[in-house]
């Protein structure tokens, strides 16, 4: 099966000493970068998409500045497409559509953060392409966020997003779930 990879937005500044640390971000960091070892050895296309604030007064992810570069774990290589977006939908006024298009994946595997804004927002968009999509939960992280006066904790704002998308957009798995699906694939060839 053919698989392109689309890593969002694993920049440091979600990382501690960032401007947006995350919880869980570097032990979702460490299963992105194992799964970008699976791809890089199963020569699978790779697309890193790096987010750079457009907003006046951005707090974070703000050009030039060392906390939007991506993380050295999943530092891309030659060839590694690496796509710049503005917006949480890493498809909105990017060419990311057209070059999954041209490589033309069976399925589109996503992670990365933040699971309640850009993994949301691209595994939405990606399926509504016609995009079959998998999202490797446990290689994304969420942040708190607040809603009227309650303030809800990432890890149950990223179990919610998970299974609002896995009701009709992607499949979600956790990575040792992915490997062991492809490794049965490769067992069945």
């Amino acid at each position: 099966m053919k698989r392109a990879l689309v890593m969002v937005d694993i920049q440091k500044d979600y990382f501690p000493g960032g401007r947006k640390p995350l919880p869980e971000m570097q032990e979702a960091c460490k299963r992105a970068a194992d799964l970008l070892s699976f791809f890089r050895e199963a020569a699978q296309p790779i697309f890193h998409i790096r987010h750079i604030a457009a907003k006046q007064g951005a707090t974070f992810f703000v050009q030039d500045t060392e906390g939007a570069d991506l993380h050295p774990l999943v530092s891309p290589r030659p060839g590694e497409r690496v796509i710049i977006k503005n917006h949480p939908n890493g498809f909105l006024n990017t060419s990311l559509l057209g070059e999954l298009r041209t490589v033309d994946p069976d399925e589109v595997v996503i992670c990365g953060a933040m699971s309640n804004m850009c993994i949301d927002a691209t595994t939405r968009a990606a399926s509504d392409f016609g995009f079959r999509c998998v999202v490797v939960h446990d290689a994304c992280a969420a942040s708190d966020i607040r809603f009227g006066d309650r303030t809800v904790g990432a890890l149950d704002v990223h179990a919610a997003f998970m299974a609002a998308l896995s009701a009709a957009y992607a499949q979600v798995v956790t990575l040792a779930e992915f490997l062991a699906e492809t490794k049965q694939e490769k067992v069945g060839m």
